[in-house]
């Protein structure tokens, strides 16, 4: 079985996926953040590196869905394939800051990538606003996440909330993270497991 934790940057999918993975003994796969050569200078120059941080996503996420697929244990995974390519590559083309030339270079790689991996049985989205998402980031600290805009992270969401409304690859999980505390309050993460445990069930 394959869960995915999907969300804008902040929202908390590294540490949901680490604690569901605790709970319920799911191997984990983690988004590459640390060893990622690209993300220091794509926050720093983002014209100039979007295609290249996009490509290293696209690559990277689908060797983390190919290994999935033929390990046959049960994994939580933390963001998908999709965001990439219905969400940060489009708005980056938006934004003027990937060319049409390069965006639709990874558009055509994404369609065939994507003919060859199977969509997470069930998909978590965590929905946060703006300034649940800026305490976040600054609460975790990275240096090259300083450089992030609000409207950056705005356009982020609104292109979220349009794909989530269509979403229809597998059962969907919408969980509000804004009035929640699953990481110091026990409680708000028993009533998240609540809600995952009703969906897994119905996946046996």
């Amino acid at each position: 079985m394959h869960i995915a934790i999907a969300g804008n940057i902040g929202s908390g999918k590294t540490t949901l996926t680490g604690l569901l993975a605790k709970h319920y003994n799911w191997d984990a796969h983690f988004e590459v953040v640390d060893d990622n050569p690209y993300l220091n200078d794509f926050y720093h120059e983002m014209e100039r590196w979007s295609f290249n941080l996009q490509i290293y996503f696209l690559n990277s996420r689908f060797k983390q869905v190919s290994d999935i697929r033929d390990g046959g244990n049960t994994v939580i995974q933390d963001r998908t394939i999709y965001e990439d390519s219905h969400i940060f590559a489009p708005n980056l083309h938006d934004m003027g800051l990937m060319t049409k030339r390069d965006f639709e270079n990874y558009q055509s790689l994404f369609s065939l990538m994507e003919s060859f991996i199977k969509a997470p049985d069930l998909l978590i989205y965590l929905r946060a606003d703006i300034s649940t998402l800026v305490s976040q980031i600054h609460r975790r600290g990275r240096e090259y996440e300083n450089t992030i805009s609000i409207d950056y992270l705005s356009r982020l969401n609104e292109r979220y909330e349009a794909w989530i409304s269509d979403y229809s690859k597998g059962n969907l999980l919408i969980i509000d993270v804004d009035n929640i505390d699953f990481v110091n309050n026990p409680e708000d993460l028993g009533l998240i497991i609540d809600k995952v445990e009703g969906q897994v069930n119905g996946l046996f």
